[in-house]
């Protein structure tokens, strides 16, 4: 299956069918798959978007909203549907999909919301609720397939039936004692191929991977993409077993972090939404520009001191922004790299130091082969050895330099318990500004006059 891209054609078949009556608007939203009307819901308005949802079974209406995008506001969609439509959707949704659209309403919506429900779906909800979104807690869905360990293979198979009958899905069964202490994991097929007799205790899986709920979701991601998990426990500090986080959940974490990530980099706010208005981007961009102006006036001020030779040799400044520009670029190559690797793992003092080791090494390669032709074009051009050596020399020593720093900046903030996301590329872009500037004004100044 292609993936789902508006266009204009759908977006009129939509428009029109809000202006028809109800039958025909269930008509034309059933050519749509539940991810596809999410989309669709860009382009429509918060009046559109709640006909729609009015109008949708509630199993398909709970699919829309939970595919929906946080910044397109799936809580108040919510929230502004009749209380009974708004149970049954509600009541349709895994516990943590309903969990992350409520935890974005005020509490006292959330109360609102969650006393017109199922009781038992709203004690599991609130529960829920006390997780930082950010962890395996606020990850996991409670509602999970467990089985005593001392039951036999027929009482097993009755009880899997049972507890399957709400689930759409599930990847793994797990084995609890009676206290709901995780024994280990079990497989259907294991408990079908069994013999009559056969206790769950024998067929456990006991070197299984789980993390406790105060788990950050990185952690979990990277866990669940180590051991090759479609589904892993969630646990309190005894065991306990509290439910489960699946592969589609992670799916979106990786998604989100890397977003965050490439967003800290360019200096970019992770609160500002992708889609949002140009005020918040405003907000969100302003500090950072100008903190960035600050290091371009440093880097500025290397070459007022250096303002005698630019006038008796005017043609180094044209050399001198290519030189500080490739800087730019390789240490942003470097910074890249390092906080990918920052991010999949903590790095061990043997790994840093090959990681700053590494990155030196192809700075002074890259540096060395663009020195030589930056060195062989100012020959043609300008039909001056020095000047290319002092060229090749300078670029040379630059992108040593941005090697070194992408690699170590980030390194040095991680240990200092500093997002290296965030602050490393200011950091790294004063440096290969101002050694930009400074090694070939100085260099020229030493061999050229």
């Amino acid at each position: 299956m292609q993936s789902f891209e508006i266009n204009k054609s759908d977006l009129l078949k939509i428009k029109n069918a809000l202006e028809a009556n109800d039958t025909e608007l269930q008509r034309v939203l059933g050519e749509y798959h539940a991810s596809e009307i999410a989309i669709l819901f860009e382009r429509l308005t918060p009046e559109e978007r709640e006909k729609i949802i009015n109008v949708l079974p509630s199993d398909i209406a709970s699919e829309v909203i939970s595919e929906m995008d946080e910044e397109n506001h799936p809580e108040q969609i919510l929230f502004n549907l009749h209380p009974e439509k708004r149970s049954e959707i509600i009541e349709e949704l895994d516990y943590d999909d309903a969990t992350d659209i409520i935890s974005q309403l005020e509490e006292h919506e959330q109360e609102q919301v969650l006393e017109h429900i199922d009781q038992e779906d709203a004690t599991n909800i609130r529960a829920l609720l006390h997780y930082d979104e950010d962890t395996a807690g606020g990850l996991m869905n409670t509602d999970v397939i467990k089985l005593n360990a001392n039951l036999n293979k027929k009482d097993a198979l009755e009880e899997v039936i049972r507890q399957s009958e709400e689930k759409e899905e599930f990847y793994t069964i797990y084995a609890v004692n009676d206290r709901d202490i995780l024994q280990g994991i079990v497989s259907l097929k294991d408990i079908i191929k069994s013999k009559p007799d056969v206790m769950v205790h024998d067929l456990l899986k006991t070197d299984y991977v789980y993390v406790k709920a105060e788990v950050d979701q990185e952690e979990v991601a990277r866990l669940m993409s180590q051991y090759n998990l479609t589904s892993i426990p969630v646990v309190n500090d005894h065991l306990k077993l509290l439910g489960r986080i699946t592969i589609d959940d992670i799916i979106d974490v990786m998604e989100e972090e890397n977003t965050e990530d490439i967003l800290k980099i360019s200096g970019v706010s992770e609160d500002e939404e992708l889609s949002g208005n140009w005020k918040d981007a405003v907000k969100s961009r302003l500090p950072w520009l100008i903190i960035n102006l600050g290091t371009a006036f440093l880097a500025a001020s290397v070459i007022r001191h250096f303002g005698n030779l630019e006038a008796k040799l005017p043609i180094i400044a044209a050399y001198m922004t290519i030189i500080a520009g490739m800087g730019g670029n390789a240490a942003t190559q470097a910074l890249a790299v390092t906080v990918r690797r920052i991010s999949l793992s903590d790095l061990t003092d043997a790994q840093a130091y090959n990681t700053v080791l590494k990155e030196f090494l192809v700075g002074m390669i890259n540096g060395a082969v663009n020195g030589i032709i930056v060195l062989v074009v100012a020959l043609f051009y300008d039909a001056n050895p020095m000047l290319g050596l002092v060229l090749f020399l300078a670029m040379t020593g630059n992108l040593i330099v941005a090697g070194l720093t992408g690699a170590s900046i980030p390194l040095l903030l991680k240990r200092l318990g500093i997002d290296p996301a965030v602050a490393s590329s200011i950091i790294i872009t004063t440096f290969t500004d101002c050694i930009g500037f400074l090694l070939p004004l100085w260099l020229a100044s030493a061999l050229l006059l």
